[in-house]
């Protein structure tokens, strides 16, 4: 890629037709509907029964029903809120958010957030695709299938086909594949939940013994890393196809009610079957997917299947479409769907890795979402600090240049991200995944590496407050320059 872009304005494009816009600023002519349109492409891609198994994990830290289900639904709803906020940039801006972020880091150090936004996103592209593949694994051996490898590739297949197929066309045919996976997920996820609701020992749950403010902590963390904070590098990435005039807190609103509420629901859900059951959580820890299938009757085994491969294939169509602009954002000089296809491949052979090669799944899921989240974090802090300062729309040809008023490279940021991911990963432990063994050097105030505080992931917080403050003290004035205010 040049060192300078174009800045063309490009039209959406028809659900038939591959999707030509990549870092592009959709035409004006082009931008349409409502902020409720946001519900549903969102609702969508969190609609996965894999937040039954996030239940499991909560409850993993020793908390009592009433305190894993209040660190659920804070974590929940706040990260998904941190993703309506900067969403809002999107409809200011009509381009993805990774050239948008461009205004703040500059357009060469913006490159240090493509390549976090990418790492991050391929990462999660190939956990659901594992995962999905897992699940339907086991649903078809449950079935009788003696071949599991054979049910595995099966599984394998599906998903990538329909996920990958999605994520090359583009945005319109995300937005109408996404709305047919809303609704037969949705309807199937009730039935299930139906099912398996009669289940819950009323008793066992209300036993459960609380926990100390470090576990609750710790899980709420975990939870707000693993659902908005694993989203907010896409966050604009479809409300920059709204009019400029859309309303600024209904993008907030629909953008974080569609993406909670299925997850609420579910992790809920998820607390009751695992509270009354023990050994449920401990199935749920090899296969996450798959184990949900022991509280079935046989009949739904297939509609179960459908239901966790849909709604985790909606997950990965709108993080490999992310992706494939985070791809493009670090210089990569092809078209969106080469860039997707490419992040397709990845996503391909790590999960033939995953599956095929490696014997446990849990470990490096929780290192990596540990480890990223602390990056992220401070990325997300210094994007909703550019939502709060800045007060006008952005000058778009500044986006696509090093020359403009956005300049080259902002330092202030990337050096605010940087600090806080060493600040962060100072705070957080993985010990059960020998690679990441360096972290938490900075715990030793707090009990060290074994005391009561080490789980709580407070590294997340800090890093994400870093960002936060460090942007809204030191960037207020260059905001103010580029926006002709100062």
């Amino acid at each position: 890629m040049s060192a300078v872009e174009t800045p063309v304005t490009t039209p959406a494009g028809a659900a038939t037709r591959i999707e030509n816009a990549g870092l592009d600023v959709i035409a004006e002519s082009e931008r349409k509907g409502r902020p409720r349109d946001l519900f549903m492409p969102w609702f969508a891609a969190n609609i996965s029964v894999l937040g039954l198994s996030w239940g499991s994990w909560v409850l993993g830290f020793g908390l009592s029903f009433v305190q894993a289900v209040a660190a659920s639904v804070i974590g929940v709803v706040a990260s998904f809120g941190l993703c309506g906020v900067i969403a809002v940039l999107g409809k200011r801006g009509s381009a993805p958010t990774l050239a948008l972020s461009r205004a703040a880091f500059g357009y060469n150090g913006n490159r240090l957030s493509a390549a976090i936004s990418w790492i991050l996103t391929v990462g999660w592209e190939t956990v659901l695709c594992v995962l999905a593949t897992l699940a339907s694994a086991t649903v078809l051996t449950a079935l009788g299938w003696d071949n599991e490898v054979g049910a595995q590739v099966v599984g394998f297949v599906l998903t990538v086909t329909l996920a990958a197929s999605a994520g090359i066309l583009g945005f319109e045919a995300i937005m109408r594949v996404q709305t047919w996976i809303t609704w037969a997920t949705a309807i199937l996820t009730v039935v299930y939940l139906v099912l398996v609701l009669p289940s819950v020992d009323w008793g066992a749950v209300t036993a459960l013994p609380p926990g100390d403010a470090a576990s609750f902590i710790g899980a709420l963390v975990m939870i707000a890393t693993g659902f908005g904070l694993g989203w907010v590098n896409a966050a604009a990435d479809y409300s920059r196809y709204l009019p400029r005039s859309a309303s600024t807190a209904g993008v907030i609103v629909w953008t974080t009610a569609g993406s909670a509420l299925p997850v609420v629901v579910l992790v809920v859900a998820g607390l009751l079957l695992v509270g009354s059951d023990a050994s449920l959580g401990a199935a749920i820890d090899a296969d996450p997917i798959g184990a949900l299938t022991t509280v079935l009757p046989t009949w739904f085994l297939v509609p179960f299947a459908l239901v966790a491969i849909l709604g985790i294939v909606g997950g990965i169509i709108m993080d490999l479409y992310s992706s494939g602009l985070s791809l493009l954002a670090t210089g990569l000089p092809v078209k969106r769907h080469v860039a997707t296809a490419v992040d397709a491949t990845i996503m391909t052979v790590g999960t033939i890795a995953v599956v095929f090669l490696a014997h446990d799944f849990l470990t490096p899921f929780m290192g990596f979402l540990t480890t990223l989240g602390v990056v992220i974090a401070a990325w997300a802090g210094v994007m909703i600090a550019e939502v709060l300062l800045r007060q006008r729309d952005y000058d778009e040809p500044a986006l696509f240049t090093p020359d403009g008023v956005y300049g080259s490279v902002n330092w202030e940021a990337v050096v605010l991200v940087v600090l806080g991911s060493l600040l962060g990963w100072g705070l957080v432990v993985n010990s059960s995944a020998s690679w990441l063994a360096w972290q938490g050097y900075l715990l030793g105030p707090l009990g060290g590496r074994e005391g009561t505080w080490a789980w709580a992931n407070l590294g997340v917080l800090v890093s994400l407050l870093v960002g936060l403050l460090g942007h809204l003290l030191l960037g207020r004035r260059r905001v103010a320059v580029q926006e002709g205010r100062a």
